[in-house]
């Protein structure tokens, strides 16, 4: 199983831990709606861009993958484990699970 963490739970480290909140939406969905955590650094690399950017992505941080509804997201947090990630998660129901559970000020579409 994949590591993920729940809305409220990656609210609640994001910041303290210094995730890097990685987007792997299109860029049309991260201007309708887009998760902001002070302390988080983000990063946007649409899902189909993530092997050609690898090297953009920190190893030493932890890593929390977000899309739409969970299931891109997914797959990149398994394409990252096999690249030898160890620190990263699968934001569980995306945005927007984000939006019902912790910040409903975050548009949902």
């Amino acid at each position: 199983m994949l590591p993920q963490l729940s809305p409220p739970d990656l609210a609640a480290r994001a910041a303290a831990e210094g995730f890097v909140l990685l987007d792997v939406r299109e860029p049309w969905e991260v201007q309708t709606a887009r998760i902001e955590i002070p302390g988080a650094s983000a990063v946007h690399i649409p899902m189909h861009l993530i092997p050609l950017r690898l090297a953009e992505l920190p190893r030493t941080q932890p890593v929390a993958c977000i899309c739409h509804h969970g299931a891109r997201s997914a797959q990149v947090v398994a394409f990252l484990l096999r690249q030898g990630f160890d620190d990263v998660y699968n934001l569980a129901g995306g945005i927007d699970a984000w939006s019902t559970h912790v910040d409903p000020g975050v548009p949902r579409y």
